[in-house]
């Protein structure tokens, strides 16, 4: 619990410091709203928390698999099989959802 609350402190003291770095005049094309609102930030942010459920996600296949194979030996490659599709539609939903957020945070070079 500990740790927790440091690393919100860490978090918070980083958000705060960050905001004079977005505190920038207007540039030749009109203010940069996109950069100023945080769209970048959270695109960021949300490709990470994206990346740190997907793995926690193959992580929790491979060991129910793993486990599954060590039970019953007799049907691991129907276990493998299954594992092998549960990965790639996880995958899939992955990298669409990291489109997505890079997409969000290329927004803001408009």
């Amino acid at each position: 619990m500990k740790a927790l609350h440091v690393v919100v402190m860490v978090l918070v003291v980083v958000l705060l410091t960050a905001a004079p770095a977005f505190a920038q005049g207007a540039t030749e094309n009109g203010p940069n709203s996109a950069v100023f609102s945080g769209l970048a930030i959270g695109a960021g942010l949300g490709a990470g928390l994206i990346m740190i459920g997907a793995g926690y996600g193959f992580g929790r296949i491979g060991s129910a698999a793993l486990e599954s194979m060590a039970r019953q030996p007799e049907i691991a490659n129907r276990i493998q099989v299954a594992m092998i599709i549960i990965a790639a539609l996880l995958e899939g939903a992955t990298f669409f959802a990291l489109l997505i957020c890079l997409n969000m945070g290329g927004a803001a070079k408009w």
